[in-house]
């Protein structure tokens, strides 16, 4: 694929070691961000939010403590913003289950998965940071143990101090 298609349906999109990070804004609001595979290449901000944003996302990439500031609209049900209020509480550096995020919000881990894959705003409502009682769990709708989506929650996960994990060796990145 050439690495510049597809990349008109982003307003941005940034470098990662693990690809790239799309960036959709709509009307002067982040609608979107989504993990690419490395064969796209970067795209320069076409506006003043997509360049905030870039910058941002540049910044955590170098430096996971970095806060995010930008503002996200109200989106999902109300399940949905609960679910993800609860993920954004999760420290740097932590995890916790499906379950245990379930048992916060009165739901159940199934429930809780599905909203983790439905999140738009990945990074910033950090779902990396949830995982299965026994492994990694899935991430991004995918539980190809050795697929991209995967592999970029385990470089986020010991990009941001989770070490101890025994998913940390299974990773397509260096």
């Amino acid at each position: 694929m050439n690495p510049t298609q597809g990349s008109n349906i982003f307003s941005a999109i940034v470098a990662a070691p693990f690809g790239a990070i799309g960036i959709r804004i709509d009307a002067g609001i982040v609608t979107e961000l989504v993990y690419l595979p490395p064969h796209f290449g970067e795209k320069a901000a076409t506006d003043a939010v997509a360049d905030i944003v870039a910058r941002q996302l540049e910044n955590y990439l170098c430096d996971a403590d970095f806060p995010f500031t930008f503002p996200l609209p109200e989106v999902g049900s109300a399940f949905q913003r609960k679910v993800w209020a609860a993920i954004a509480s999760i420290p740097r550096g932590t995890v916790r289950t499906y379950g245990q995020v379930a048992k916060h919000t009165g739901s159940a881990p199934r429930a809780v998965g599905q909203a983790c894959g439905a999140n738009w705003f990945p990074l910033v409502i950090p779902c990396h940071r949830v995982t299965a009682a026994g492994g990694l769990g899935g991430f991004a709708q995918s539980d190809d143990e050795n697929g991209f989506q995967l592999s970029v929650k385990r470089w986020l996960l010991a990009h941001e101090g989770v070490n101890h994990s025994p998913w940390q060796q299974q990773t397509i990145f260096g």
